[in-house]
């Protein structure tokens, strides 16, 4: 017998789409959360046409990238344009305990839907703005993704090598992880304050100011000393050697990370105390980290000519940090992730069975579960509009032939 998950009985009404959103709502779903995505045909969620896509076929409902995010979810249509909208959102609001977007200050308003409106359809309601710099200052009204984000809180800034342009981080970060931490923790808080005293309350959550905690040394860096953090490539501010190495198997490499001086002198033995390791200055950090282009050039000549499996467990056994640079097939079928049963395998209806990538926290009694594939288009619609609002099927089919779900 499964046990009760800790938020069965919560409902939410999700206008989010896109990234840091959807995130949010799949860690409350998974934690047995009923949450009923509003969705549009007009305007689909953007990410059900991103790729990759299950055998390389286009599809609104094959997208790995939004299947991954939205598992244990329920998806409706419906036309927020249509007179009879609100509504319907309005009967879905009563039977509700949480209402999120992550829409662009004054959308949900524009609907008649926002917190003040909402609060008068159900007093309780928990009701989540996620906007991109909050509902204040100048920049309150500006659009923006998570690759925009990552500009305006200086990731970018941050990320490659010191003599190149900005890289980037390569992907959205803010929306994969501090912005869904953060809000669902958020809304963990709310909702305990809610069982508690019965109170609802409204949540402002600016995702600049969230993503800024992913890099509290450069901030804290310039707040203390007008210092302003440069890229720095692999290396680290605090520690040498720090960085990552060609093995001997050509675009294959090994990190290594030497975070004290005993680590370096185990290092040093387990490299077999090359006579360039032994100079005194490199015995203490600050003399690593003066001298680190050298002790990196040294390393690789080293690195180059081992077997990164066979140095990667000769350098952990030693006491000392490494990693292998693993590609994401590595990691797929690497063995640490698959012991920890990381990967779920779904069979969806249009994709297949398809990989998603599993809840990282392990509740020993109230485990997460993922056990439907991420919603169809629509798939919902009319089991919750019959079941949920109590529709009965000759409105139902008014209502769809006059547009109202589309």
């Amino acid at each position: 017998m499964k046990n009760k998950l800790p938020l069965e009985g919560v409902r939410i009404t999700d206008f989010t789409w896109l990234g840091a959103g959807p995130m949010t709502t799949r860690f409350l779903a998974e934690f047995g959360a009923e949450v009923i995505r509003i969705e549009s045909k007009k305007k689909p969620d953007l990410c059900r046409f991103a790729g990759p896509y299950k055998d390389k076929i286009k599809g609104i409902n094959r997208s790995g990238y939004f299947n991954n995010r939205n598992p244990e979810k329920k998806s409706i249509l419906l036309n927020m344009k249509h007179p009879s909208a609100l509504e319907i959102v309005t009967k879905l609001i009563e039977k509700s305990d949480i209402v999120i977007n992550n829409f662009t200050l004054g959308i949900m308003d524009k609907w008649g839907l926002g917190y003040e409106e909402v609060k008068k359809i159900k007093n309780s309601i928990i009701y989540v703005d996620m906007l991109l710099q909050g509902s204040s200052g100048p920049h309150k009204n500006y659009r923006g993704f998570g690759a925009s984000m990552n500009a305006i809180v200086g990731f970018n800034h941050l990320s490659g090598f010191p003599d190149a342009l900005p890289y980037g981080t390569g992907t959205n970060y803010p929306d994969h992880v501090p912005n869904p931490t953060h809000a669902a923790f958020a809304i963990m808080a709310a909702l305990r304050h809610l069982r508690k005293t019965g109170e609802g309350q409204y949540i402002e959550f600016s995702q600049t100011e969230t993503a800024l905690n992913a890099i509290p040394i450069a901030i804290m860096d310039y707040a203390n000393n007008g210092v302003d953090q440069n890229r720095n490539g692999n290396y680290h501010v605090n520690a040498a050697p720090h960085g990552v190495y060609e093995t001997n198997d050509k675009l294959k490499w090994i990190a290594i990370a030497i975070m004290s001086d005993d680590e370096w002198n185990a290092f040093r033995k387990i490299i077999g105390e090359p006579d360039w390791a032994g100079n005194k200055e490199y015995n203490t950090v600050q003399g690593r980290l003066a001298n680190k282009e050298y002790i990196d050039q040294e390393i690789e000549k080293y690195t180059v000519k081992q077997d990164r499996e066979v140095l990667f467990r000769k350098l952990v056994k030693g006491g000392v940090r490494a990693g292998i640079v693993y590609n994401s097939h590595e990691a797929v079928l690497g063995p640490q992730l698959n012991a920890r049963n990381q990967w779920v395998y779904i069979d969806h209806p249009e994709s297949g069975y398809s990989l998603y990538d599993g809840m990282p926290v392990k509740m020993s009694k109230t485990p997460a579960r993922i056990e439907r594939p991420a919603p169809l288009l629509g798939e919902h619609t009319e089991e919750v509009m019959k079941k949920i609002i109590g529709m009965n099927d000759d409105i139902y089919q008014e209502y769809a032939s006059n547009g109202l779900f589309g």
